[in-house]
């Protein structure tokens, strides 16, 4: 049974106090110490909306009122869909989606520890995998295709993207050119450009860079993004005790105003521009300020954004689920799973990096999508909750087994059986006898088992005719 789309929101970090604290310092930030924007297209938006802009500093700074004004502009729910209905998700309020994430540059191959470089044939067999995972409900584009020159990167791995999965697909992108490209290319698979928008396949990622950077790169491609109307989120990465206070709501502030620096920026551009408010935050290893992805204050900084976002109504791009780990073992388990079912709990929309990712996000692993699979699908089912009602009670049926009965026989087990308890597809629940006959395989092999009978069912592809238009009018793919 596919758990998606849940509300969570019963994990709650901030008190409402401490959330309009936070709200309040962001807007000061914002007002009294401004921000730094490189791109002269971003500069001069913000000037024209109404922003005191210093030129020669790259400095803008806004009052709180026309901050409020463009936060409204933005929607508060956002539909990203994929090749199949089946796959589209409803982004806002508090709705649990979460999926896989990452620019790894490796792939990590457990039966012989050891990492390789990832090349386009990885990218294609794990956009093929997750296709096939139903707790990863949505394809985030997870690794850099190293045998690639960079003008060729953006329209090879969305068209990997689209042409191997029936789930939405989201990725960065790194030349305006190549953005430019994928949504022609999305354009094509749409149908038009109006089909596009009104069922977005595809959705882009334009970071913030922490503290209240927007740097000329993710600035030019942040509006040329908002201009073409595609959903997009703005993501900040601020890090305790570096590029942010070492207090977790030190940290807090800075990720608010600069994921909302994004958002400001493209209803300024397009106002009513599909944007998410999104969040990396994390901690660093105090000893060597080294970053760190699979800390417990990681899921706390993305639990508390879930909050922040659900305070104006946006909807929010969270990090969880990634470790770092070397290998697949006890840690990966833990951190990825402690990390996950915090964001869940607390209402993150789109939990991005949920599945397949360790070693810092330096590294992916097929198995650790299978492993990562069973994670989510218990965290969704933690996420659902406990259901109370005259059915769920069963004081009839207590009543009629009594003192000293039981209820394997009866109707009512066999009808919520599927539905009340998660049933785990990698998880062995044997005894130790009955594990060692099958060969007494670790959680790493039975996952690799997984991953190799995947692979070998027939994979999606696009429809032929549109296939053809696209490698006959976009250039660069290598198929």
């Amino acid at each position: 049974m596919t758990r998606k789309g849940l509300d969570g929101g019963s994990f709650k970090i901030l008190t409402e106090d401490s959330i309009l604290k936070v709200h309040q310092t962001a807007m000061q930030v914002i007002e009294e110490v401004g921000f730094e924007v490189q791109s002269d297209m971003a500069l001069e938006l913000f000037e024209g909306a109404g922003a005191r802009v210093d030129w020669e500093k790259h400095l803008v700074w806004l009052n709180e009122d026309r901050v409020q004004e463009l936060i409204e502009a933005a929607p508060s729910e956002i539909k990203l869909c994929g090749q199949d209905e089946a796959h589209d998700i409803i982004l806002g309020g508090r709705r649990v989606y979460a999926g896989t994430g990452g620019t790894a540059l490796y792939v990590y191959q457990p039966d012989v520890n050891q990492k390789r470089l990832a090349s386009m044939e990885d990218l294609q067999c794990i956009t093929r995998l997750v296709d096939k995972l139903d707790n990863i409900h949505f394809f985030l584009l997870p690794t850099y295709p190293n045998e690639l020159p960079l003008e060729q990167v953006d329209v090879n791995r969305f068209f990997t993207g689209l042409d191997n999965t029936t789930k939405h697909v989201m990725g960065g992108v790194y030349t305006l050119a190549g953005a430019e490209q994928v949504i022609r290319m999305a354009q094509i698979v749409a149908g038009s450009a109006e089909n596009l928008r009104q069922h977005p396949l595809i959705s882009m990622i334009a970071c913030i860079i922490s503290p209240l950077r927007i740097d000329k790169t993710y600035g030019d491609l942040l509006v040329t993004i908002a201009r073409n109307g595609i959903p997009v989120a703005c993501p900040a990465e601020p890090l305790c005790g570096a590029t942010a206070p070492v207090t977790l709501a030190g940290t807090l502030v800075v990720q608010t105003v600069d994921s909302l620096l994004g958002v400001i920026l493209t209803q300024i551009v397009n106002p009513g521009t599909p944007v998410l408010f999104g969040s990396v935050a994390t901690n660093t290893d105090l000893r060597d300020l080294k970053y760190l992805a699979g800390s417990v204050e990681m899921g706390l900084l993305n639990a508390a954004g879930a909050q922040m976002a659900q305070f104006y109504q946006l909807p929010f791009y969270a990090t969880g689920g990634m470790t770092d780990s070397k290998t697949i073992d006890a840690q990966s388990g833990y951190e990825s799973a402690l990390t996950n079912l915090l964001c869940a709990l607390s209402g993150a929309n789109f939990i991005h990096d949920a599945a397949g990712l360790m070693e810092f996000a330096m590294t992916v692993s097929y198995e650790k999508y299978v492993i990562d699979n069973e994670i989510l699908g218990m965290v969704m089912r933690a996420v659902e909750g406990i259901k109370v009602d005259d059915d769920t009670l069963a004081f009839d049926l207590i009543k009629q087994v009594g003192p000293g009965g039981n209820f394997v026989a009866a109707r009512h087990t066999r009808h919520f059986m599927r539905s009340e308890h998660y049933q785990p597809s990698l998880s062995d629940r044997n005894s130790q006898e009955e594990w060692l006959s099958k060969g007494g395989k670790e959680t790493w092999e039975r996952a690799s088992v997984i991953v190799k009978e995947l692979l070998a069912k027939p994979k999606y592809s696009l429809p032929t005719p549109i296939r053809q238009r696209v490698l006959s009018q976009i250039k660069g793919i290598i198929t």
